[in-house]
């Protein structure tokens, strides 16, 4: 089953709305952004989660003593590297890492032999110098070209209208939801929340069908 991660989240209603639709985890982003958020307010978002929900704390670039802080919060099950980090920055972690590459052209695939300490893959859009957020999708067909090695997360302006030729062409093993869920940065939809969720679903009973027949 494909896994549903709902990012860039700065609202408490907006968690809730997530959990409640049947997510899998919950993305927050620590580095610049408008949907930036501070450990103190992921700290109040996050209380009083149900269990096995995930968390992750989404950073660029960031400072060691940054990284320390975020891995002390103990608010984290994993972090998400999104810049040009150097590869050894994942390593001996005890969160579980995922490791950005933001997709233009196929160059931009080439270093992905330099992180396989990650333990997951996300793929995302990159337009011009901005990664992530864009609400705009890349080629998919580029993934087609590569074998990650290990399980990947697709992200880069899904939803509602294309997650499921999304999971159709790349089968990731979970997708990763933002701008296209919001009225505004950082202001989720509840309804676009759960018609993309359930989306996802149709789209895995429906693969799922089609293999047993």
């Amino acid at each position: 089953m494909t896994g549903i991660k709902v990012c860039g989240l700065t609202r408490r209603e907006d968690v809730n709305a997530a959990v409640e639709s049947g997510i899998n985890a919950l993305g927050f982003i620590l580095a610049e952004s408008p949907r930036r958020v501070s450990l103190e307010q992921v700290a109040e978002l996050t209380r009083g989660l149900p269990p096995f929900i995930s968390t992750v704390a989404v950073v660029m670039n960031p400072q060691k003593r940054m990284l320390e802080r975020v891995i002390a919060s103990d608010l984290f099950s994993h972090i998400q590297f999104h810049g040009q980090e150097d590869p050894a920055m994942l390593l001996g972690h005890k969160l579980k890492t995922i490791k950005t590459f933001s997709i233009a052209t196929e160059a931009d695939l080439k270093d992905i032999e330099n992180y396989q300490g990650a333990d997951y893959f996300l793929f995302d859009t990159r337009v011009g110098r901005t990664s992530g957020g864009t609400g705009r999708t890349f080629n998919w067909e580029l993934l087609k070209k590569i074998l990650p090695g290990k399980p990947f997360i697709l992200a880069g302006g899904l939803g509602p209208d294309n997650v499921t030729e999304a999971i159709r062409i790349c089968r990731p093993s979970a997708v990763d939801l933002n701008s296209r869920l919001e009225r505004e940065p950082g202001k989720k939809d509840r309804e676009l929340i759960r018609e993309a969720v359930l989306r996802v679903h149709e789209s895995d009973f429906s693969i799922l069908r089609s293999e047993t027949l």
